[in-house]
């Protein structure tokens, strides 16, 4: 019997965009508690082109990767086969979900991906598959970090579990690089909450934000929001790095400051603001996945689509994404053969 194949991206050496190959391999077999998906779109995140520069492991996890590894961790497709063991999904349903995360063998940039069932929800029926696909990762980024974290793992990034404060009508979240794909689901999450939104952007995605229900925009190349902005319940720093402490000083005496990438803070400056910088690190999780598909599906939230590239194009994918300024998620289409 012949091995059915499929056509896949795969890295076969660590590098830049040029090193993405389109290749033929065979379908991977569902193994126990797992669906196989036909894939029609891939999400495009920053862990993939993290791992094609060459990481291969995330914090606090080992490294399951082997060259050659199709990167991937966004899909959104259709079941075609289910594992004896696998209650609630069946073939013909259409599925999205961030796959195996925290790690980098999501496998995602191929047209069949084994994905395990507990990673999935039924994909939005109001949305495309190139939407949906857009969510899983950003979206539960910014669940996580400000609706519910939704899991007891240790985190491996603080001591203390994460813990998201409490928004509603009388609480103001500034987000930082709130046009990216984190930092729109962000906006959108604390409106839905009735908190105040502060965004800050480059002023080419002002109006974009303000669709998205911003109260304020700050135009972070003319103005320092650390220079405008004082007494903020919380700030989600999506940009994080070395100059995240900034933003302590924007803080009320009691607030949070969520840096969504690792900064450089001191503790005595924080012990000084008297405030509660915490951090935590995105996990994988259905459930999770299918309360941001009803908000979805309501329109209460949506994905926004800055570009979309054919899966044979990922090389192009990786290229935009490297000159920044996105806005939402740039994604992968899979036509069907």
């Amino acid at each position: 019997m012949s091995t059915r194949t499929m056509r896949a991206v795969r890295l076969h050496e660590h590098g830049g965009p040029e090193v993405l190959r389109y290749d033929e391999v065979p379908i991977p077999e569902p193994g126990p508690s797992e669906v196989l998906v036909r894939v029609r779109a891939v999400g495009v995140n920053p862990p993939d082109w993290y791992l094609r520069g060459g990481l291969t492991r995330v914090a606090g996890s080992k490294s399951t990767v082997s060259l050659p590894v199709i990167p991937g961790t966004d899909v959104s497709g259709v079941v075609e086969a289910v594992a004896p063991d696998v209650a609630g999904l069946a073939v013909g349903d259409e599925v999205f979900g961030l796959l195996r995360f925290p790690g980098f063998d999501g496998r995602a940039y191929a047209e069949y991906v084994a994905a395990p069932a507990s990673d999935l929800a039924r994909k939005p029926a109001g949305i495309d598959h190139a939407h949906a696909a857009g969510a899983p990762m950003a979206g539960l980024t910014a669940w996580q970090f400000l609706i519910e974290l939704g899991h007891d793992h240790p985190s491996p990034l603080q001591e203390a579990p994460h813990r998201p404060i409490a928004l509603d009508a009388d609480t103001t979240v500034l987000v930082n690089g709130a046009a990216g794909g984190v930092g729109h689901f962000a906006v959108q999450l604390a409106k839905w909450k009735g908190a105040r939104v502060i965004a800050v952007a480059s002023s080419a995605h002002e109006s974009f934000l303000r669709e998205l229900g911003a109260d304020r925009f700050i135009d972070y190349t003319k103005e320092r929001p650390d220079d405008l902005v004082r007494d903020v319940d919380l700030v989600l720093d999506t940009v994080g790095g070395r100059d995240s402490s900034r933003f302590l000083r924007t803080l009320r005496h009691g607030g949070a400051l969520y840096p969504v990438f690792p900064g450089d803070f001191d503790d005595a400056e924080i012990a000084k603001s008297g405030v509660t910088v915490s951090v935590t690190q995105v996990r994988s999780s259905g459930a999770q996945l299918a309360e941001l598909g009803r908000l979805l599906d309501a329109g209460a939230v949506r994905v926004a689509i800055d570009s979309t590239f054919p899966l044979a194009a990922a090389r192009a994918a990786h290229e935009r994404a490297a000159r920044g300024h996105i806005q939402g998620k740039i994604v992968l289409t899979v036509d069907e053969r």
